[in-house]
């Protein structure tokens, strides 16, 4: 499984406001609440706060991977953000995240859900493609640099 089967350019944000962890998760669950049909913002809010209170999604070097399960979504969705500033996310190395990739799977897709997290954390742990990212002047440049992978 490729990025570009969970990502389309309407869930990709550019210079996403932040502040904190917390409220980078409120922007990031309207964003693409708003770019998903039959999306509840607050439901995805509360599924990706309760995956953080499991423990951080930030994997480390300014990159995390919020997701969580919900129900009656019809096949896994992804949305990309570069912060404008960079947060607190508790990651393991202590450094703030500015690259996130959120990914939100049907309540019953365990295997599909693994088999994407690990093909992100595979894609972020490339330092060229991350620098890519970082590079991006704009939504569509950060989309593409995406799947360029």
């Amino acid at each position: 499984m490729n990025i570009a089967s969970v990502l389309n350019p309407e869930r990709v944000w550019c210079q996403a406001p932040g502040g904190s962890k917390k409220r980078v998760l409120e922007n990031l669950a309207e964003f693409i609440a708003q770019h998903t049909a039959d999306m509840d913002a607050g439901l995805l809010f509360t599924q990706l706060t309760a995956r953080e209170r499991l423990g951080s999604t930030g994997l480390g070097h300014g990159i995390a991977i919020p997701h969580c399960r919900l129900p009656n979504l019809a096949a896994p969705i992804g949305a990309l953000a570069r912060l404008e500033n960079p947060v607190d996310f508790e990651s393991p190395d202590e450094q703030p995240v500015d690259l996130l990739f959120v990914l939100v799977v049907p309540e019953q897709s365990t295997s599909e859900h693994l088999e994407l997290l690990a093909t992100l954390a595979g894609q972020f742990s490339q330092p060229e493609w991350c620098q890519r990212l970082r590079d991006a002047g704009s939504s569509q440049q950060l989309f593409d640099a995406a799947i360029a992978a």
